[in-house]
């Protein structure tokens, strides 16, 4: 067993969270029972990942996607509503961290990408960043760009959407998991020869195109499985409880 109040302060301290400036609150959401015997992480807070916390008899849900979005409308109705009062009667807690676990240099989403697809060198995608979202890596031999496609298909279990450039040998690649498609211009700027996240737009065409770079859609939920089940495991190493990860095959 151990408290709501420890696992958080680690949390926080260990991914920096307050050295980031996010879309929506990063830490407790939703504030339950003081005392976390078991942890159930998922991606994203739906009806299915808090159903799946009520039957493991869970105190605790980790999520790398929350609520309280900015933008979002302030009353607690309808879907939402009926999630965070699940939450509620079963006196379960929501933490969540986005951009923080996007981030992490060991615990985090492009952490994880980086190592599946054995990229080396890992550099920051914005060389400024103090806590770079996205950063580039190197393929230890180059691809052709099909053969790179079928790789991040069988590595990444998703199936992967290319916009394909000009260019015929892919080796240095930019990465951000989830919907970071509009970083493709820097990591054009940065002479990578593909960019990889999650999500795809209608605009995304042309600026592969035009910038001539190759460009990956390998999944918002599929890229971004690997972050709330590293800090599971973490929080679980550290403080003796038990986690599980519930999956939902989204396939966007």
């Amino acid at each position: 067993m151990a408290q709501l109040i420890d696992i958080l302060t680690w949390c926080n301290q260990t991914l920096k969270t307050p050295e980031f400036k996010d879309y929506a609150p990063n830490g407790i959401q939703i504030e339950g029972k003081p005392d976390v015997h078991k942890i159930v992480c998922a991606v994203t807070a739906s009806q299915d990942a808090i159903d799946a916390a009520i039957a493991q008899n869970a105190d605790l849900l980790l999520v790398h996607h929350g609520y309280f979005w900015k933008g979002e409308p302030y009353p607690i109705t309808g879907m939402r509503g009926k999630r965070i009062k699940s939450l509620i009667q079963q006196d379960i807690s929501l933490l969540a961290y986005h951009l923080p676990l996007d981030s992490h240099p060991t615990l985090g989403n492009n952490a994880a990408i980086a190592e599946i697809l054995a990229l080396e060198q890992i550099e920051n995608l914005e060389p400024s960043e103090r806590n770079p979202i996205g950063n580039i890596g190197y393929l230890k031999q180059a691809m052709s760009p099909d053969d790179f496609k079928q790789y991040l298909t069988d590595r990444l279990g998703f199936d992967t959407i290319h916009l394909p450039a000009n260019k015929t040998s892919i080796q240095k690649i930019g990465f951000c998991t989830g919907a970071a498609q509009d970083f493709i211009t820097q990591a054009a700027t940065m002479n990578c020869d593909a960019f990889i996240s999650g999500e795809v737009s209608e605009r995304t065409y042309y600026e592969a195109k035009e910038l001539d770079i190759h460009y990956y859609a390998c999944g918002h939920h599929a890229t971004e499985r690997y972050g709330v089940q590293r800090l599971a495991k973490a929080i679980s190493e550290q403080f003796n409880i038990e986690y599980s990860y519930f999956e939902l095959n989204n396939p966007i």
